[in-house]
């Protein structure tokens, strides 16, 4: 008897715990001038602030058309948000993939600057695939918390390689990538070691005519070291099919990236390391331990436990439906993830909770921003981790 009312109060306390959990619905599908919003990205500021950006898709929720990035601005650790406001209009076509990050060591910025990489398409990803179209890589830049904008600088003769003479005879590289696109989530800078300062954007690009299973699309990265004067392409990883990614950094000079597997036909994450701050990859690795249907994922470093780096990692935990949206923790570099938290699940949905990006929000807390009920809305969440 004493065993069941001690489960009945375990339960009671885990019940109240979840109900505890802070939630707010930012981006509304049909709201504020949009139809859909898509592929969320959130930062925090030097100040405590939050911006979440995404996509506002004009007319639909198709990857391709009339697609602006709209932001809003959190001055209360989320508990409430501004009204819209749209960063990059492209006319009526495609900017999209908002990643966004905070450069702390540009002594030129003390109070920090932030960098928005995007990307620019003038065809669907399956047309551009087959050589008809091209896709673009942007930044825009901000020194007053995101109020205004720099003028958007052109760096895809930098950071992307494709062969596209009728369209530009400036895009003419023997690789031939095709469709491009940087991480959807937030970007990096690298804080210690000898790469210290380093912006890194994980990234990914097909190569090349369509090939089956999506094996001609490959994970990538491009950096700079300058604060943006000038770019760097990493070597691109070595498994086929390696798509959408996000990248932290880990201890030393040591920088993890992880994506997503295109093919699908084996249902978990992609795993690979760089010592080089992500020039160079030393292992490429499939973890079954983070089951994937084919989605985005999220990872952030959360500070360091007895010299390790603890990481946190975000996606929908389920190898059939973009379901199960479960944050982890890592007190060893991601070596095992020894704290699962569900965050979102409802299995009367095939999409219930899909993309994500994730923020430490302090010591014991995470906020999560997240594509919720079949891309009808993308809400901000607050999980208290331990």
């Amino acid at each position: 008897m004493q065993w069941v009312l001690k489960i009945i109060i375990i339960f009671s306390i885990s019940i109240f715990s979840f109900s505890q959990d802070f939630r707010r619905s930012i981006f509304v599908s049909g709201n504020e001038g949009y139809k859909t919003y898509r592929i969320p990205a959130i930062i925090g500021l030097p100040d405590g602030g939050l911006l979440a950006f995404c996509e506002g898709r004009v007319y639909g929720g198709s990857d391709f058309g009339d697609i602006d990035i709209v932001m809003k601005h959190s001055k209360d650790k989320g508990n409430t948000w501004s009204k819209l406001f749209t960063v990059v209009n492209n006319d009526s076509l495609q900017a999209g993939n908002p990643a966004p990050v905070v450069d702390l060591k540009d002594p030129n910025y003390p109070n920090g600057r932030i960098f928005l990489f995007y990307n620019t398409g003038n065809n669907s990803e399956r047309e551009i695939r087959k050589g008809n179209g091209l896709r673009e890589v942007w930044y825009i830049t901000s020194t007053d918390g995101g109020i205004t904008w720099s003028k958007a600088i052109n760096i895809t003769l930098q950071v992307h390689r494709p062969f596209q003479p009728k369209i530009n005879p400036l895009y003419i590289f023997k690789e031939d990538w095709r469709s491009y696109a940087n991480t959807p989530g937030h970007a990096i800078q690298i804080l210690e070691g000898n790469y210290k300062g380093r912006i890194f954007v994980p990234a990914n690009h097909s190569a090349g005519d369509p090939l089956p299973d999506f094996e001609d699309y490959q994970a990538h990265g491009f950096f700079t070291d300058d604060h943006g004067r000038t770019f760097h392409l990493s070597e691109s990883i070595s498994l086929p099919g390696s798509n959408e990614s996000t990248a932290a950094g880990l201890s030393g000079d040591y920088l993890m990236m992880n994506s997503r597997n295109q093919k699908g036909d084996i249902k978990s994450r992609i795993v690979s390391i760089s010592n080089t701050g992500g020039e160079h990859w030393d292992s490429v690795y499939f973890d079954q331990n983070l089951p994937d249907p084919v989605c985005e994922g999220s990872l952030i470093n959360i500070g360091k436990k007895k010299g390790k780096i603890m990481l946190a990692f975000c996606n929908a935990a389920d190898q059939v439906n973009r379901d199960n949206l479960t944050l982890r923790i890592s007190f060893n570099e991601g070596k095992s993830w020894v704290k699962n938290i569900l965050i979102d699940h409802d299995n009367s949905q095939k999409d219930n909770a899909a993309y994500s990006d994730i923020i430490r929000l302090n010591k014991k807390t995470i906020g999560v921003l997240y594509e919720k009920d079949n891309y009808t809305s993308i809400e901000f969440r607050k999980v208290k981790w331990r």
